[in-house]
């Protein structure tokens, strides 16, 4: 069984784990010394005993908000997926009509006959204020 060193709150500790848990020993160990930082710093030197407990409790803390946010989560991912279950199987939509209105074709050939119309007259008045 592996034995590994850690530091904690300034104070050296050897702990045993299983065969392929270091990594993840060294890195609990450092979330604690973390804290235990936090309490050497605001209160000084303070018992071994009382350190860790406070540290511990600390993390247990922080901890207990993550899960709390957690399960949070987890219900709106849920509802999320249940929503999404319900759009998938829903019906699709009615397709919408759409009416385009059309212009009769007496009213098109009404409307090129005045434009030429005014073409004229315009090149009309174009000559005559020329000729002046």
């Amino acid at each position: 069984m592996p034995e590994v060193n850690v530091e904690i709150g300034g104070r050296e500790f050897q702990v045993s784990c299983q065969e392929g848990e270091e990594l993840y020993l060294i890195s609990a160990a450092r979330m604690l010394d973390a804290e235990a930082q936090v309490l050497v710093t605001q209160m000084g030197r303070v018992p071994e005993a009382r350190m860790l407990l406070m540290a511990g409790l600390m993390l247990a803390d922080k901890t207990a908000g993550l899960e709390e946010r957690l399960d949070k989560s987890e219900t709106r991912a849920s509802q999320y997926l249940d929503e999404l279950g319900e759009l998938r199987n829903a019906p699709a939509p009615e397709p919408k009509r759409v009416e385009v209105p059309v212009v009769p074709d007496n009213v098109t050939d009404l409307m090129a006959e005045l434009a030429a119309r005014a073409e004229a007259m315009a090149a009309q008045i174009e000559d005559a204020n020329v000729k002046e």
